[in-house]
């Protein structure tokens, strides 16, 4: 029997995943309750110079539902989106490992493609 592959995605567009692979680097305190993890795309695809004001947040959208963040900030250079930071941040245990369920099934979807 063949396995029903599951949606993970990124979006900044609401509908639309983002095909850029983010660098991502995770912070955590020393109590390991609050933390956050720093996603940048280099020359996101669903970023645009016509859509950019309209980005809002960045959804990571998987079997769970999702999780988001409105902490983004875009650099510009010449005539297109030249990098996206974005920072996701949880304050208990529980929304930790939320973030890290999402975190393994995107990180799988990228080596099943």
């Amino acid at each position: 029997m063949k396995e029903i592959q599951e949606t993970v995605s990124i979006q900044f567009v609401k509908g639309e995943s983002e095909k850029g692979h983010p660098e991502i680097r995770m912070f955590r305190d020393l109590d390991g309750k609050r933390g956050k993890a720093v996603y940048k795309f280099f020359t996101p695809k669903t970023i645009t110079l016509k859509n950019f004001k309209s980005i809002k947040k960045m959804y990571l959208i998987d079997k769970e539902g999702e999780l988001l963040t409105k902490k983004i900030d875009l650099y510009i250079s010449g005539n297109y989106i030249k990098e996206v930071t974005s920072t996701y941040s949880w304050n208990s245990e529980k929304e930790f490992e939320r973030f890290m369920r999402f975190s393994i099934r995107y990180a799988n979807s990228l080596t099943n493609n």
